[in-house]
């Protein structure tokens, strides 16, 4: 709200109101309602100034304006007053005296209203009479109308002009917007380009990051120490290069970046680091197991002395390779290649330390050993000699090589399994038996292929390759220690032929209990001795059967043969010494043996044909009598038993046929004879027959049985003549006589077929008569 009602309320105007006329005051005013117009939109409520009296000084002091305006034939002159150009307010302005007046004359007017339809008379008229004044009040404005078009006409001139300025400001406007948009598109390409360039420098620097060696590295890898102290920086070291090589290698950088000259000469450095590095670490190593080795070798306390049996112990030894064991593992990482003369070296050192240990352990072993030679020949000597034994207790050799097993191989397996990790083999176990098949220590002591294995072994040829060298590793490895296990064995046997089988069976249970985790050069190891323990044990029984073999060149033996009582004591001695799986051997030297005792028994029987049944049954009864006990528990004896057994029921029969048919031949002749005839003509004819009437059947009678008592003393006389084993007379006897009862018994029956009518002596009186006798 604007005052200016203070000039007439105060006889002095202040100093700032102070004004030259009503013209600067009116016009000041105008421009502050034309502003508040144009910018609030509205006209503000105006007190203390007769607003008609504005709007009349504002029509008579409005000045013209003059506008030029551009045409076809050139720029032309509009004159247009300042009504024109302004908004007209003096309808909205307003005095307060005169709204007030006008309120008050609404307030006094009342309006009756009666009836409607002359209310309705009454607005149509004031309708009519609106409509009348609206007509003459335009018929008196038409001067307004005209300025009203002339101001229409010059608007539409002022719209035209506009749109010409307008195509030509599109034009100028349209060149902007290109080259505008030419300036985006180079803005944005170098905004990309920033961008890009910024990625670029920070993969350049994490390439140059990758492409730098620490300088403690690069020391540590050109000529660092190996030293245990050093070796965790050494160990870092590798890993910073085995990681760095990788690094820059196409699966693990773009193969943008591996094209670059830098990075292939950066990868030419490491290389050459890596190649420094690897010579120099398999250098120090091939240096340092020998040296290891050989302080061992030459410190005595290590090994086994005179009078002290010390079980070897590579605690420290593993000790001092394990510091090494993850630079081994780098080492193969960086170069493969690198690790055959280091595990050759490894080989040949560890070789010549076990090789000491089993020879001095083997040598302290056996002289430490009290225990006498036997000198027992088992199965030879002349007939009638007695029997040469040595019954000292032989089982302390068979302990003897017990302890070295005990001892060495659980040391070969740890070796064994250790050499594989450490070396860094590929392969999840060690080879079992299979994969070395083929792979055998010969029996004179050489080394065949320990290498050879199946294609069924290994699946992929990768295992396999790494399979393959191990196993000539192992080789290396045990090359020449078998001899020391084979000089105890020796010695054993030297001592005892019979400790083979002890040996056998230690040998057999070392198989069998360690089939699940044994290393493969181990089990050939136990394979070879356990056939070589076979073959000496073996060749023991060829002697055996030799010895045997010789009773056959003499010229007559009678009784019993000393062999048969004597491998009675061997089978004894045998089967103290059984032990595990040793039974399968024995059972075969049994079985070896016996065949060749009753094959030459046999033939020995068969140099003197007249006593060959007394020798027989001698001997097989002897065999029964002295293997009794054993064959009781030894089914393959019990077998043999059975068989010898046989043999003796044969022998006395034929034996006694013998000694029945010499005293009663004409008896027993007559019975045959008619046996024969029986098969050709019938049973009553025979009697007629040439030499088989009756009265020859008297004669036979007579001549046979007359003098029965003296008959049977010389038939008793004839058994017991050539016997040299008494005790076998009263069985022998007894079969004789049930023998001679079961024949006589025979020839009654065809004597009462035949000669029904003829009285012989029955088999009872003849039993009762064989019986006092």
């Amino acid at each position: 709200m604007l005052g200016f009602d203070n000039l007439r309320m105060q006889s002095v105007a202040p100093p700032q109101w102070t004004m030259r006329n009503k013209d600067d005051r009116n016009r000041i005013l105008m421009c502050i309602l034309n502003m508040c117009k144009e910018i609030l939109g509205g006209i503000p409520k105006v007190v203390g100034i007769d607003i008609v009296e504005m709007a009349l000084w504002a029509k008579e002091n409005t000045p013209a304006k003059t506008s030029q305006v551009a045409t076809k034939d050139g720029p032309a002159t509009s004159v247009m007053t300042e009504n024109d150009s302004q908004i007209t307010v003096e309808r909205d302005l307003v005095s307060q005296a005169e709204e007030e007046d006008m309120e008050a004359l609404l307030g006094t007017y009342v309006m009756g209203i009666g009836e409607a339809e002359a209310f309705s008379k009454r607005l149509k008229r004031e309708l009519l009479a609106l409509e009348a004044a609206n007509v003459h009040a335009l018929l008196e404005s038409e001067p307004i109308v005209e300025e009203v078009l002339q101001g229409l006409e010059a608007a539409s001139i002022c719209v035209e002009d506009m749109d010409e300025w307008l195509g030509i400001f599109n034009v100028k406007l349209r060149h902007m917007r290109e080259d505008i948009e030419s300036i985006e598109s180079r803005n944005n390409k170098l905004e990309l380009q920033s961008v890009s360039n910024k990625v670029l420098i920070e993969e350049l620097d994490k390439l140059l990051e990758r492409l730098q060696i620490p300088s403690e590295f690069e020391a540590a890898l050109t000529g660092g120490s190996f030293d245990e102290a050093n070796m965790i920086k050494n160990i870092e070291a590798c890993e910073w290069l085995t990681g760095a090589i990788k690094n820059i290698e196409v699966p693990n950088l773009e193969p943008c970046y591996a094209k670059l000259r830098a990075v292939k000469e950066k990868r030419a450095e490491f290389v050459l680091l890596k190649c420094t590095f690897v010579r120099r670490a398999s250098e120090f190593l091939r240096n340092y197991f020998p040296s290891l080795i050989d302080f061992m070798i030459n410190d005595k306390s290590y090994f086994s002395q005179r009078g002290q049996l010390k079980r070897p112990d590579h605690a420290d030894l593993r000790y001092k390779c394990r510091i090494y064991a993850r630079l081994l593992q780098h080492i193969k990482s960086l170069d493969k290649n690198c690790l055959g003369p280091l595990r050759k070296a490894y080989c040949h050192s560890l070789n010549l330390l076990l090789r000491r240990e089993a020879r001095e352990f083997s040598n302290e072993l056996r002289a430490s050993t009290k225990v006498s030679k036997s000198s027992t020949v088992w199965l030879e000597g002349p007939p009638g000699s007695s029997q040469t034994t040595n019954s000292a207790d032989s089982s302390s050799a068979s302990e003897a090589y017990s302890r070295m097993l005990t001892v060495f191989i659980p040391l070969l397996v740890d070796e064994s399994s250790f050499f594989a990790h450490f070396m860094c083999f590929e392969v999840s176990a060690l080879a079992p038996s299979e994969s070395f098949g083929s792979n055998k220590f010969g029996s004179d002591g050489t080394e065949t292929n320990l290498a050879a294995h199946t294609g069924s072994d290994v699946k992929h040829k990768n295992n396999s390759n790494e399979l393959e060298i191990l196993n000539e590793c192992l080789r290396e490895l045990l090359d020449g220690i078998q001899e020391d296990f084979y000089s105890v064995v020796d010695w054993a046997c030297k001592i005892d032929s019979l400790c083979c089988i002890s040996m056998h069976g230690i040998t057999d249970r070392y198989l069998s209990t360690q089939k699940a985790d044994v290393a493969g050069f181990v089990r050939v190891l136990l394979d070879d001795l356990e056939t070589r323990v076979s073959m000496l044990f073996s060749r023991f029984v060829d002697d055996a059967c030799y010895q045997i073999e010789k009773y056959e060149k003499n010229v007559r033996q009678m009784g019993v043969l000393p062999y048969i009582p004597r491998f009675a004591t061997l089978a004894t001695r045998m089967e103290q010494y059984i032990q595990g799986q040793s039974r399968d051997l024995v059972d075969q030297a049994y079985t070896k043996i016996v065949s060749i005792m009753f094959v030459t028994l046999e033939r020995v029987a068969q140099v003197e044909p007249k006593y060959a049944d007394i020798v027989l049954l001698e001997n097989y009864a002897a065999f029964q009598h002295s293997l009794y006990d054993l064959a009781n528990v030894v089914p393959t004896l019990a077998k043999f038993y059975h068989q010898a057994s046989e043999s003796y029921e044969q022998a006395c029969l034929r034996h006694i046929n013998m000694v029945i048919y010499i005293h009663f031949e004409k008896l027993f002749q007559f019975a045959r004879r008619i046996e024969e005839l029986m098969f050709t003509i019938a049973p009553e004819e025979i009697p007629f027959q040439i030499g088989m009437s009756k009265m020859e059947l008297r004669k036979t009678l007579k001549s046979s049985l007359s003098g029965l008592d003296k008959t049977v003393s010389a038939m008793y006389r004839k058994l017991q003549k050539n016997l040299t084993a008494e005790e076998l007379l009263p069985s022998l006897w007894e079969k004789c006589k049930k023998e001679f009862l079961d024949k006589y018994g025979s020839f009654l029956k065809l004597v009462a077929k035949i000669y029904p009518n003829e009285t012989v002596s029955s088999v009872a009186e003849m039993r009762e008569l064989l019986s006092t006798m």
